[in-house]
């Protein structure tokens, strides 16, 4: 359910292929997006994506109602994925929901499709949203655009998304992978290191 493509560049693609399911995401397969982020330590570029017209529904319905929905796992796959030195991309197929817009916000750059929409309904589910998520959504749209999110329960289509700035760019489901291949091509032909540091810099740290 998770595919891992390593090229010889260092451009590493991991995709969510679980179309059946919207790429609902059980506890199996968040390990094995951990497992695989902590495999790619060199790698130089890596995007993740989905198969299908969704990116993910966030978690599988009948693991989240047994308890996935407030599992550490997420919060170990978000930072297990800022912790990477190298750039990150979302490539998003399609709509992010819930606990998988960890993963998108723990990117450096987020890119999607123009059908794509963007909610997290942790308030009318009844869950907390993950710590990290609040963190890096409001550093990305700022407190009240991060609450109309997750306090009003608001979805977001992908052309609000990138008002808000959530997104950062849209591009046609065909050129979506290309794009997210030519967004990564400065940094596989760059010395690790310093892509590294500027990618740290870029960050504040």
């Amino acid at each position: 359910m998770i595919e891992v493509e390593a090229r010889k560049d260092g451009l590493w693609t991991l995709r969510l292929n679980r179309p059946d399911k919207a790429n609902a995401l059980t506890a199996d397969m968040l390990g094995q997006l951990i497992a695989a982020v902590r495999q790619a330590s060199a790698a130089r570029a890596l995007i993740v994506t989905g198969v299908g017209k969704v990116f993910s529904a966030g978690a599988d319905l009948d693991e989240a109602r047994a308890g996935l929905a407030t599992s550490p796992l997420w919060e170990d796959l978000s930072s297990a994925l800022a912790a990477l030195p190298c750039l990150k991309i979302a490539a998003l197929n399609g709509t992010l929901a819930g606990g998988a817009n960890g993963m998108a916000l723990a990117c450096d750059l987020r890119i999607a499709v123009p059908t794509a929409k963007v909610f997290y309904p942790v308030m009318r589910l009844g869950y907390m949203p993950q710590p990290s998520d609040v963190v890096r959504m409001r550093a990305l749209i700022g407190p009240a655009r991060t609450k109309m999110v997750l306090a009003a329960g608001q979805k977001l289509t992908a052309q609000e998304a990138y008002d808000f700035g959530l997104i950062d760019r849209i591009v046609e489901p065909d050129a979506l992978l290309r794009e997210a291949e030519t967004l990564a091509e400065p940094a596989l032909g760059a010395d690790p290191d310093l892509a590294a540091r500027i990618l740290a810099a870029c960050d504040g740290l």
